[in-house]
This record gives structure tokens, sequence and C-alpha cells, in this order.
């Protein structure tokens, strides 16, 4: 999964103009940023929470209310990028909690 160009493609709301991406060196690093994304609004939430946690389930049904959500991962065999669904990226979120947790 390293040295992977990933772009994740998402839109928040039904408005089109929520569309926007997030660009990583890895794979490993966009399901990084897509866990801070995941973070970052619980946060904002739940603002006088110091620990918050969370389990895999909260962040798919985070990637399920998501309008839209997929990746483009760059093949260099190919030297093109690849489409990758919504349960791509949260089979690939999963594989990644699982690595840092152990």
């Amino acid at each position: 999964m390293a040295n992977k160009h990933t772009i994740v493609l998402m839109q928040t709301s039904q408005n089109r103009a929520t569309r926007t991406f997030m660009d990583y060196d890895s794979i490993s690093q966009a399901m990084d940023g897509i866990c801070g994304l995941y973070e970052r609004k619980l946060k904002e939430i739940n603002p006088a929470t110091r620990n918050i946690t969370y389990d895999i389930a909260d962040l798919y049904n985070f990637i399920d209310g998501l309008a839209d959500m997929s990746a483009l991962v760059y093949d260099h065999t190919i030297q093109a990028f690849l489409p990758y669904d919504r349960q791509w990226i949260k089979q690939k979120v999963f594989q990644h909690l699982k690595k840092l947790a152990h």
C-alpha cells in the first residue's frame, strides 16, 4: 500500500458545492486522513469532551452518511489512476486501523 498516490473524492451533502478532494502520497495516509476527518467532526460536535472514542461502526456510519466518497489510486504498472468505491474505502480503513492496533 506504500507509495500509491491516492486522491479521496468526497461530497458531504447533496449540494454539489460541497464536493472536494484530499490528496495523499499513499493509501495508508489517505485512510489516516479519513479517520482524521471523522475525528475533527466528532470534536466539532462534542467540543467539551476531552477524549473522544469511537468504533468502526461509527466510522462506517460517517462514511455512509456522506453524499459520496470514492478514491483514485495511482497504479504505476499502467500509469493511471484506478477508481475505488465507498465499500473499498471502508475495507481499507478497517485494515488500516487493525494494523495500527497491533
